[in-house]
């Protein structure tokens, strides 16, 4: 897979030493009432390890509740790891019932030194 050089000459870029796939965040369904503004496939993406980018509103309180799975998820886990089986969040709000759904996307080279 090649580097993303992003930002720097050819030469500069070096080898990756990691993958992480990009996640997408999807609002996979809502089985109670929505009070915080969420529909069906409103969504967020992830990429480049920690570029955040949403697609119109997402409920604070439902993005704390994905938020420390995604780390996990970004990385290549060993065959029959739990988390690879598994994709879905819920809010943490009961009325809700509003249900997440982690996809994973693009696997992007990267070097572990560009990040912190």
């Amino acid at each position: 897979m090649a580097a993303q050089n992003i930002g720097r000459a050819p030469d500069e870029a070096g080898d990756p030493d990691m993958s992480l796939h990009d996640i997408r965040v999807v609002v996979d369904r809502i089985e109670g009432r929505s009070v915080c503004g969420m529909a069906q496939g409103d969504s967020f993406d992830v990429t480049e390890s920690s570029h955040l980018t949403t697609h119109g509103h997402f409920c604070l309180y439902a993005l704390q509740a994905v938020l420390p799975l995604i780390p996990a998820k970004q990385r290549v886990l060993p065959e029959g790891d739990w988390l690879e089986q598994d994709q879905f969040v819920a809010c943490p709000d009961p009325d809700e019932r509003l249900i997440m759904r982690i996809e994973r996307g693009q696997l992007r080279g990267m070097r572990s030194e560009d990040l912190t």
